[in-house]
């Protein structure tokens, strides 16, 4: 379950400038630890701690390295990494260089349809603490606004 509290600011610009907006916000959030990421593959398969973290170093090192060379990098039905370029907008196409037009690069994360699914399907619960309770807080699906996911999450 993903617990969010209701959150209180005044807005600084737009139509509704100086009037307080409501939001919801994720509450410290849990964490699997590499070390629980460890123990849980070692009770699934008939891999050691050793084998498994061993495994978790070596895929940490050939991503960076990929990423490194520039290229992208599908890891099956986790997703995959990607990196992009932000570019600066200049006047003159002499202008656009590596050190004046280019921003640092990004790694874009595109997870597959089962860790979207995964995520759709977690349970979120709203703590209105000292608003009025709303009677139907606890809701599966994570998707907000106009509830596409297009999959690309940025990353650093």
């Amino acid at each position: 379950m993903l617990e969010l509290d209701v959150k209180a600011k005044i807005q600084p610009v737009g139509e509704r400038k100086g009037q307080t907006v409501y939001y919801a916000q994720v509450k410290s959030q849990q964490k699997m630890t590499n070390k629980m990421v460890v123990e849980r593959i070692v009770r699934e398969t008939s891999l050691s701690a050793g084998d498994v973290s061993n495994a978790l170093i070596s895929l940490a090192n050939v991503v960076c390295d990929a990423l490194k060379m520039g290229m992208s990098i599908d890891l099956g039905d986790l997703g995959s990494f990607r990196l992009t370029v932000p570019s600066k907008m200049m006047d003159s196409a002499e202008e656009v260089t590596v050190k004046d037009a280019l921003k640092n690069p990004k790694i874009i994360f595109t997870p597959k349809q089962k860790m979207r699914d995964a995520a759709n399907s977690v349970e979120l619960s709203i703590d209105h603490g000292d608003t009025k309770a709303d009677s139907g807080t606890t809701t599966p699906g994570g998707s907000t606004g106009t509830g596409e996911d297009d999959g690309d999450h940025q990353l650093g």
